[in-house]
Order: structure tokens, then C-alpha cells, then sequence
């Protein structure tokens, strides 16, 4: 029930248009399942750079990040980036038929308790989080517009440049 009242707010508030705000907070250390039901901690991504990515079916701009979203997977997975691709669905099979009409190779996760959109403050759908290779939240997109691919590579290839410090 507390799930689909989180879930109703963040329909509401759909945001179409964003731009990266600068952060900088730990990322929460939320617990997901994979498509197979093993379970992953976000933590387990610690010296990657992630883009942490909330969306659901019925998330009309989400028919539009997604695929982009793939595509940054397979551009930059091999420098260092993650994509961590959250669920936010209810009902699995609502999820099963949107990946089903949008093919992909990045992972995609599921979040059965509704606890990660709490934990990283979600607002509005889809939203992605931008962590550098220290756990730390640098980037937050809200909502998806066609101009913010080249926003997204260029706070990218700036994580991905970036030095871990010791």
C-alpha cells in the first residue's frame, strides 16, 4: 500500500524537462533483485561510475530514456560506467512487457519493496542519479527531454576522468 501511495505521487509530478543538478551526498546503499531474483547491494558497484536510473512502465518519458539509456550502457560500460536500471512496477509482468518492446543489454533491476525511490529522494519519473567511482551522487536528472544525452555524456566522460581519491 505505501509502496503504491510513493508510486501515485511520483505519477502526478512527471517531470518532461531537466537538467542535471550538482550534488553531492553518499548514495544510498539500497538493496535490489536482479531479473533473476539474486539479490544486489548498490554498494556492490563501489569504484565504478553509476547511473542509477528509476523508471516503470507506465512512465510515458521513459519509452524515450530507456533506449537512450542503453545506448550510454553499451557506449561507455567497458571505460567504467554501470547503469543500474530500477523498476519502480508493481506488478513484474507490467515490467516483462515494456523490456519485452524495448530491447536492451544493460541491467536491469527490481526494487520489490519500494524502499530505493525513498532512499534517493525520487520526486518524479523516470529520474537517474549520476555516482562517481566514491559512492558519491555528483548528478540528478529529473524527467527526460531529447537534449540531455550530450548533458549525460559530458558528466560522464567527467566522472569517468576523474581519479579515485585513496
Amino acid at each position: 500500500m505505501r509502496r503504491a501511495a510513493i508510486l501515485g505521487m511520483m505519477a502526478a509530478i512527471v517531470i518532461v524537462g531537466t537538467s542535471g543538478a550538482a550534488e553531492n551526498r553518499a548514495a544510498p546503499d539500497v538493496r535490489l533483485q536482479t531479473e533473476q531474483g539474486a539479490p544486489v547491494q548498490l554498494a556492490a558497484f563501489k569504484g565504478k561510475v553509476v547511473l542509477v536510473d528509476f523508471w516503470a512502465s507506465w512512465c510515458v518519458p521513459c519509452k524515450t530514456s530507456f533506449p537512450a539509456l542503453d545506448t550510454l550502457h553499451r557506449e561507455f560500460e567497458a571505460r567504467g560506467l554501470a547503469v543500474v536500471a530500477v523498476n519502480l512496477d508493481e506488478r513484474r509482468k507490467d515490467a516483462e512487457g515494456f523490456l519485452s518492446a524495448h530491447p536492451h543489454t544493460m541491467p536491469v533491476f527490481f526494487d520489490p519493496g519500494g524502499a530505493a525511490p525513498t532512499a534517493f529522494g525520487v520526486k518524479g519519473m523516470p529520474t537517474s542519479f549520476l555516482i562517481d567511482r566514491a559512492g558519491i551522487i555528483r548528478f540528478t536528472h529529473q524527467g527526460y527531454s531529447a537534449g540531455i544525452g550530450a548533458e549525460y555524456r559530458h558528466e560522464i566522460e567527467s566522472l569517468l576522468s576523474e581519479r579515485v581519491k585513496p
